[in-house]
């Protein structure tokens, strides 16, 4: 969810890295597990799914 939260403020996975003190490939896993879960193609589909099903 915290990943989900920061792909719709904008935050490159970089910067998430950074907010999370994760590293960047980490988060590549997250992004691609996000998107497979919501089931798009795209970070903007998956955060319109995500406030589309109430998860934002």
């Amino acid at each position: 969810m915290q990943v989900l939260q920061l792909i719709e403020r904008g935050l490159s996975n970089k910067r998430i890295a950074e907010q999370l003190t994760i590293s960047p490939k980490t988060v590549d896993h997250h992004v691609s597990a996000v998107l497979g879960k919501l089931d798009a193609v795209s970070r903007g589909e998956a955060t319109a799914t995500a406030r589309d099903s109430g998860l934002l």
